[in-house]
This record gives structure tokens, sequence and C-alpha cells, in this order.
């Protein structure tokens, strides 16, 4: 991250907390972010282009590297046309996951933020859900960050997403000499 970021990516896996530390940013930030999921893709999706064995594997269609692309191209877009955007994303396939974000984001400032959650807190809170396949989160856990490079990490297994949120602010102010705001 150079400067002041038009793009926050969360990466992290299932279960880990994204989706909550992604509305905790929008609550802190002084400026409005929309936030967008990798969950809200795969909701669009039809079932022929992605899967999930009762073990939580995902298996992807042949079609879905295509939509994925008009997708990240799409969020892109609106992030150059001014918005402020946070991404709440799962890299399975670790660093080619970051790098299919890195070409649409190319010339944005992005701050990367590896959301971390010990794989048996994951699995709990996956449970206590009750909508995605049992295994996925431990899974997914520790699987999802290697080989990829942050800005900075966070770790939700014991830290509540307004806590996780203070941090990144934090990182941010640094960079940018800005200012948050108490949560509502």
């Amino acid at each position: 991250m150079r400067g002041d970021p038009a793009v926050i990516v969360l990466n992290g896996g299932s279960s880990s907390g994204k989706s909550s530390l992604a509305r905790s940013l929008q609550e802190l930030l002084p400026d409005p972010w929309l936030a967008f999921s990798v969950d809200t893709l795969v909701d669009a999706m039809p079932s022929s282009c992605i899967t999930f064995t009762p073990d939580g594997e995902v298996h992807l269609g042949p079609r879905f590297g295509e939509l994925e692309e008009a997708w990240m191209a799409g969020v892109a877009t609106m992030a150059r046309s001014g918005a402020r955007v946070i991404l709440d994303d799962v890299f399975l396939s670790g660093p080619a996951s970051q790098e299919r974000w890195r070409v649409p984001l190319t010339g944005l400032d992005v701050l990367w933020v590896g959301v971390r959650c010990d794989p048996e807190v994951a699995a709990r809170r996956e449970g206590e859900r009750g909508d995605r396949p049992i295994g996925m989160a431990r899974s997914q856990a520790t699987m999802v960050h290697e080989g990829v490079v942050y800005d900075m990490e966070v770790d939700t297994s014991f830290m509540s997403a307004d806590d996780c949120a203070q941090l990144i602010a934090k990182r941010m102010n640094r960079q940018t000499g800005e200012t948050t705001h108490e949560p509502h």
C-alpha cells in the first residue's frame, strides 16, 4: 500500500470473521466503504459453475473463471470510479488467487489483510452458523494463507471484529494521516 487505500482485501477461510470485520470497518472508517463478499458472487452463480462436497471441498465449473473475472473487473471499476471497496474473499489457490485480484486492481492503492482464525475456533463458528458444509472452515483456516503476501494480518480467534477493525484503521492512519470515528 502506497497511500490512501481505495481497496481493502480481506482474505481468510470460511467462518474466520471476514464479513463481521468488513461491517466493523464500514462503521469505523470516516468515509463510506462498499463491502463485497465472494459469497455474493458464489450465490449469484448457477450450480454448474460451483459446487461443494459434503465435507466442504469446493469444485469450480469450467465457466467459473470467466464470471469471476468479470465480477473482479466490475469491483475494480467501482474503485476506479471513486468508491472505496472492502473485499471479503477466500484465496483457495493462495498466491494465484491473490494474483487474480492484483491484475484488475493494478494502479489502485490496496491494503492486503490476512484474516487468521484458529481452525478449531473457525470450525465451532461454522457449526453455529449452520449454513456451511461441516469441515470447510477447518480445511481452509491455514491453507488460504499459504504463500500470500499481506500488508498486515489480524487474528479473529480471540479478538472481536471491532478490535481487528481498529488495528486496520490504525495501520491506515499511519499511511494516510486520516482519522477514524467511533463506531455507532
